[in-house]
Formats: C-alpha cells, structure tokens, sequence
C-alpha cells in the first residue's frame, strides 16, 4: 500500500517537472522562432538550451512512463 502511495506522489512529481521543463523550452523555442522570422542567425546558446531541455524532457517521460508501468504491474 505505501508503494503505491509513493509511486502517486512520484508520478505527480515527475508530471510537474515535465510542465517546468516544457515552460523552459518554451521560451528557448521562442527564440529560435523569432531569428527564423527575421532571418536572422539563431544564437548557439539558444540552440543548445532548446536541445537540453528537448532531451531532459525525453528522460522525464520515459521516466513517468516506467512508473505508471510500476504502479499498474501493483
């Protein structure tokens, strides 16, 4: 029983990172969009910032994945 109750709150953590990180691309990828826009050269650091948090966000799911997959198997 406190398995499951640890694997909700994990799941409800893991939920809120995911929205932190997409929040954080989101201004990355808004960025980008406005040098595409104008033309212009996008910045490396944007680009890098945009690739981290695509790949942080990839591993938070995969994550969350894996504990709905736990919380189901109990």
């Amino acid at each position: 029983m406190f398995r499951k109750l640890a694997l909700k709150k994990a799941i409800k953590d893991s939920e809120k990172e995911i929205e932190s990180l997409e929040k954080k691309r989101m201004r990355s990828q808004s960025a980008l969009m406005e040098t595409m826009v104008t033309g212009e050269k996008p910045s490396k650091q944007d680009e890098e910032y945009f690739k981290l948090y695509t790949s942080l966000i990839e591993m938070e799911r995969k994550n969350l994945a894996r504990l709905h997959s736990e919380l189901n198997s109990l």
